[in-house]
């Protein structure tokens, strides 16, 4: 008798009741008849991410309401001092090859630039963190260097390194050293104190705690000084070019407001913009690539 009462009742879970236990025909159905949903949940819909919908949607209107002259009249200017986006798509297209010749220009000194500032400001936080006493004094003179405005240092930087592209790849090595010295500074030196006590305690030596430690913890702090350096390089080496120059965006820009021919000038903008996007996008990539153990990448 025991054995068949057990046998009767129904089997009743915690966190639900018998009506919950029992087989539901119709759920049976719709999971079966809807096989693809099971493999891929998400919808076609949630593809389109509002983070890109929303900034086109804002460019599109704002291009608008400048092909409609609105902000023409809201500002009081000419055709001749902000020309229409149609104008400045037409002086892309008919000087397209001699556009994309000086962009490319201008990107190898921006990159060329940031690579040997970063590289230098580096070197300065590893000497920082390593020897405080002596290597925290280098870190105010890299920003007292940044503190220079690059109208002042074009010049000498051109007197020095001729009209070449050595002369704005320094400007953009002045202009990018102190981001990273200071932020690969405070990612090697706010490590985590049981995570230093951790590898005394292995008896690691001072080359192995930088190597795992100290310049692992840094790389965050790295990245983000490698994409703050991106829209810098860009305006050294834009800004260096209007001085002494003969080929890139800059000297282009500076000729084209010069000769009133202002629709080329603002292609050399619009070019410079969308060249420094490419610069962010590539780093944030790689930021993705080498650092996927920091939790905001898990997230």
């Amino acid at each position: 008798m025991a054995s068949n009462s057990v046998r009767d009742i129904p089997f009743i879970t915690s966190a639900g009741t018998e009506a919950d236990a029992a087989p539901n025909p119709a759920s049976n159905n719709r999971i079966s008849s809807e096989p693809g949903r099971q493999k891929n949940p998400r919808r076609p819909l949630q593809l389109l991410n509002p983070g890109i919908l929303l900034p086109l949607l804002a460019g599109v209107i704002f291009l608008v309401l400048w092909e409609v002259q609105v902000f023409h009249r809201l500002f009081d200017l000419k055709k001749y001092q902000l020309p229409l986006p149609s104008a400045i798509a037409e002086a892309m297209r008919d000087n397209l090859s001699l556009l994309l010749s000086y962009t490319g220009y201008t990107l190898a000194e921006a990159v060329l630039g940031m690579l040997i500032g970063s590289g230098c400001g580096f070197l300065i936080a590893l000497a920082a963190t390593a020897w405080p006493r002596w290597g925290g004094g280098s870190l105010s003179m890299v920003a007292a260097l940044n503190a220079v405005p690059i109208v002042a240092l074009a010049p000498i930087m051109n007197l020095w390194f001729g009209d070449g592209i050595g002369s704005r790849a320094a400007i953009v090595t002045a202009t990018t050293m102190a981001a990273m010295a200071i932020n690969a500074y405070k990612g090697m030196a706010a490590v985590d104190p049981l995570a230093l006590d951790l590898m005394h305690s292995y008896a690691a030596g001072k080359p192995a705690v930088f190597r795992h430690l100290r310049i692992q913890n840094s790389l965050p702090y790295v990245f983000t000084a490698l994409k703050i350096n991106t829209t810098a390089s860009m305006i050294g080496a834009i800004v260096g070019e209007f001085f002494f120059s003969s080929r890139g965006l800059g000297y282009l820009l500076s000729n084209s407001i010069k000769v009133a021919k202002m629709p080329l000038g603002w292609s050399c903008i619009v070019l410079a913009a969308i060249a420094g996007v490419i610069f962010y996008l590539v780093v944030e990539r790689l930021e993705r690539v080498f650092i996927k153990w920091h939790p905001s990448r898990r997230a």
